[in-house]
């Protein structure tokens, strides 16, 4: 309907100078004549400009003010030509109706407030915001002024109408003809394949999205540095622990019972099961003598070490948890140098911000071979991180309970032109690897970093919420690009 209105007015008229009197004129829908317009104008048998005009349409508020009148005209009524009480005066409205009519009222001069007495300063007064309000509802003109007014009290708002203007186009036909998509075999049997017309191919046109899993940026960086690790003979540790005893997550790293970092504010306990089954006993004794007489050239740190806290178990810390299990399993056999990895979650109990939350992912390797030195370390530091395209590399001493030297990493970040902290490093303790049972010539290079930091630098996140977790957007999955570390 709405098409052959279109079509069979500009037969006999050079233009539908309106869209939307056209429609009004017609009785159909503006809705319905726009869309009709945007179809014969993609196949060109009508040229369509836009038309914009700015019309001012009622808020919710100001829709209530033309149907029951302004507060201030609702408050005069209400007051009687004696006067009242404004406790009266106030049960007789909503408390935002009472204070807007107040202060308009007020405004106008048209009552008189005591401390307790409401009276008339008037005894007529006009609506006359509810009649501009009814002007503008009805579409007539309102002064500039007024409009002002009504739009500082939030009654009215600008609406951009759109519609068009419509001319014949070069293609142009009193009724349009159905084109066919396809030739069919109903077209061949009945002979019609020789008037009909068909609907030009459009090469430039897309296809439909295929549907298939997409990878998450961080899979596709740990992916990278899993093959960064195999290409320097690396193995990979089973990660698949995440609940630890302390034992295992904080004591045989000699890191103290009484360290901040075992306090409930930091590390997540279970309440179910709370403790472990079972420790390797011997193992045990050697552990506790160590931190509370020392041993191996240390005076320990001379406490009572208490079984009971490092039978309690947890969501582990770091990986480092799962490095001290996998030394102690080389030490029970004939000694040979390993080279290790993992890559996988940790939990710790910290606030949740921009760079933090509970939950993150932390890569670790660690090389156990005889005569090692912090110049294998350092060596092998810029061997690894140079593959990640970090060639500018600085060392500053740090501290850990169970590595000694330390060392944090810093990178020169060419975008941010500054060093930035990249990870943390330094070789085990002997007060850590000689109660395992591994010779006292055997020394343990390491370093550890997060998964996320160079992951949110590479695809411009600055919220690691945006990255890890609830809150990520699945369109950051279907578009990122492929991680380029290690290919260049």
């Amino acid at each position: 309907m709405a098409e052959e209105a279109v079509l069979g007015y500009l037969e006999k008229n050079e233009e539908i100078s309106d869209s939307g009197i056209f429609a009004e004129e017609k009785g159909i829908s503006h809705d319905e004549i726009v869309n009709i317009i945007k179809s014969l104008n993609g196949f060109r048998l009508v040229d369509a400009q836009d038309i914009k005009r700015e019309r001012w349409v009622l808020t919710h508020e100001g829709d209530m003010y033309a149907e029951h009148g302004s507060p201030e005209v609702q408050l005069f009524l209400a007051v009687p030509p004696e006067g009242t009480t404004r406790e009266e005066l106030q049960g007789k409205f909503e408390p935002s109706i009472y204070k807007i009519g107040c202060t308009q009222a007020i405004k106008n001069k048209w009552i008189e407030m005591g401390k307790s007495a409401v009276s008339r300063k008037v005894q007529h007064v006009d609506d006359r915001v509810r009649d501009l309000l009814i002007q503008i509802q009805k579409g007539e003109e309102v002064g500039a002024q007024d409009i002002d007014a009504l739009k500082r009290r939030k009654l009215i708002s600008s609406q951009i109408w759109k519609g068009f203007s419509v001319k014949k186009g070069p293609n142009y036909t009193p009724k349009r003809k159905k084109m066919a998509t396809d030739l069919t075999r109903e077209h061949l049997q009945r002979g019609d394949w020789k008037e009909i017309e068909f609907k030009e191919y459009n090469f430039l046109a897309k296809g439909q999205p295929t549907d298939g899993g997409c990878l998450h940026p961080l899979l596709k960086v740990k992916r990278q540095i899993q093959l960064i690790f195999l290409q320097m003979g690396f193995e990979e540790m089973a990660t698949n622990n995440f609940v630890e005893s302390s034992f295992w997550n904080f004591d045989v790293l000699f890191q103290p019972q009484q360290h901040p970092a075992r306090d409930s504010h930091d590390t997540f306990f279970l309440k179910e099961p709370s403790t472990t089954r079972s420790l390797p006993e011997d193992y045990v004794e050697r552990v506790k003598q160590v931190h509370e007489s020392g041993g191996y050239g240390s005076r320990g740190y001379g406490y009572e070490w208490k079984r009971e806290e490092a039978n309690k178990n947890l969501l582990r810390t770091h990986t480092t948890a799962v490095s001290s299990r996998m030394l102690y399993a080389l030490a029970q056999g004939k000694f040979a140098p390993k080279k290790y990895y993992s890559i996988d979650r940790v939990f710790r109990n910290e606030a949740v911000d921009r760079t933090h939350l509970a939950e993150f992912h932390q890569i670790e390797g660690l090389i156990c071979d005889r005569g090692l030195t912090l110049g294998h370390l350092i060596g092998v530091l810029e061997d690894f991180f140079s593959r990640l395209g970090m060639s500018k590399l600085k060392f500053k001493p740090a501290y850990n309970p169970y590595t000694e030297p330390s060392m944090e990493i810093f990178s020169y970040h060419e975008g941010l032109q500054k060093w930035v902290e990249i990870g943390n490093s330094g070789m085990f303790r002997p007060e850590m690897l000689r109660p395992m049972g591994l010779p006292e010539d055997v020394q343990v290079i390491a370093w550890g970093l997060s998964l996320e930091r160079p992951t949110m630098i590479l695809y411009g996140i600055d919220n690691i919420r945006d990255l890890f977790g609830h809150k990520v957007d699945l369109s950051l999955i279907k578009r990122n690009p492929i991680c380029r570390i290690g290919l260049n």
